[in-house]
């Protein structure tokens, strides 16, 4: 995501280590009198209720490893790269500091948007957003850790991507294709310099930590809902068919909301689907965007994002929380149930 992240020191309202989000047990009537359930769950239903981190994560990046997923935000203040864990996708514990220093290319405090690649049981690549002080840029480095907890440490010495004529490069996310190759997507910032937006794809090495070929340009910011910007890439394979999910418009606004592509491979190319924006403002929930897209404890499809209050749109209290709500697939098409502040049925 482009423009400055908050920096929030939040009261702590819930335990440090562990967030209910509303989760409740059984969704059922009380029994007495026997009631009909106003939820219209079936009985012993467990559900929760949104947002599952009450405090500031922007710009979540999921990865799930073994029965754990994890969770790395933008910076928050005290931490470059914040992590949360969880089992369920509902309940967060955290957040913990998994980069304590970065790259010596980069120094702290724009440490935006970052994410994992699992390149091998014991290797994992951390892809994470910072500003270069030789290019005056945000600029898009690589670390790596032996687990996803990290620590992870960027060894070297200039940035991976920083495309210095198009306002720098933001918003990594890596992609591991069903037949093992490897890309990465971003954003450059054009939009920092009053330029288009774009969304590239490149191919990998093995390793995650080397660019192979020559980037892709895949989507430029065109439709009126884009605004001036289109950004946080992410692509989604099913069933053979090629997704690349992506916000736009002002994140600091409540038009900021999640589009897709379909792909007709990995780097495309690439077509806007006509019924975008798939996510957008909604009751409780404004401006939702930079989605992560993962497959829930019960075998389907959930997207975490973040969103702010829709009295609080740009305010650093309580900042972008984190929603989940379940996608559905119609004709090979992604519907999102969301944005959903009632109750809902855990993964």
């Amino acid at each position: 995501m482009s423009g400055p992240r908050w920096i929030v020191g939040l009261a702590v309202l819930l335990p440090e280590l562990l967030l209910t989000a509303g989760c409740g047990g059984s969704a059922g009537g009380s029994g007495g009198g026997g009631e009909a359930d106003p939820t219209g769950f079936p009985e012993g239903t467990v559900t929760f209720t949104n947002p599952v981190y009450d405090r500031n994560f922007p710009d979540p990046g999921v990865l799930k490893v073994g029965d754990t997923y994890y969770a790395y935000g933008t910076n928050d203040g005290d931490r470059n790269v914040p992590l949360l864990t969880s089992t369920d996708l509902v309940h967060w514990s955290g957040p913990v500091e998994v980069m304590p220093e970065l790259g010596e290319w980069a120094y702290p405090g724009n440490t935006w948007a970052p994410e994992v690649l699992r390149v091998s049981d014991d290797r994992f690549v951390l892809y994470y957003t910072a500003r270069s002080p030789d290019a005056n840029l945000q600029c898009v480095g690589a670390a790596v850790a032996d687990n996803p907890r990290g620590p992870f440490r960027d060894r070297s010495d200039k940035p991976l991507i920083c495309q210095e004529d198009e306002g720098g490069s933001i918003d990594a996310s890596p992609f591991r294709d069903p037949d093992g190759t490897l890309s990465l997507y971003w954003k450059n910032d054009g939009n920092h310099i009053d330029a288009p937006t774009h969304l590239y794809g490149q191919r990998l090495s093995y390793d995650g930590l080397r660019l192979k070929g020559e980037p892709v340009r895949l989507l430029t910011n065109h439709a009126l809902w884009h605004g001036h910007v289109i950004e946080g890439p992410q692509m989604h394979v099913r069933e053979g068919r090629y997704h690349l999910f992506y916000s736009a418009h002002a994140y600091d606004s409540s038009n900021y909301a999640v589009g897709y592509a379909v792909c007709e491979g990995p780097l495309g190319p690439c077509h806007d689907a006509p019924e975008n924006p798939i996510l957008k403002t909604g009751p409780g929930a404004a401006g939702p965007g930079h989605c992560s897209l993962v497959v829930g404890p019960d075998g389907k499809d959930w997207l975490l994002y973040h969103a702010w209050p829709p009295d609080a749109v740009g305010s650093s209290d309580p900042g972008r929380t984190m929603w989940l709500d379940k996608v559905a697939w119609a004709n090979a098409k992604p519907v999102i149930r969301g944005p959903t502040a009632k109750p809902q049925p855990v993964p």
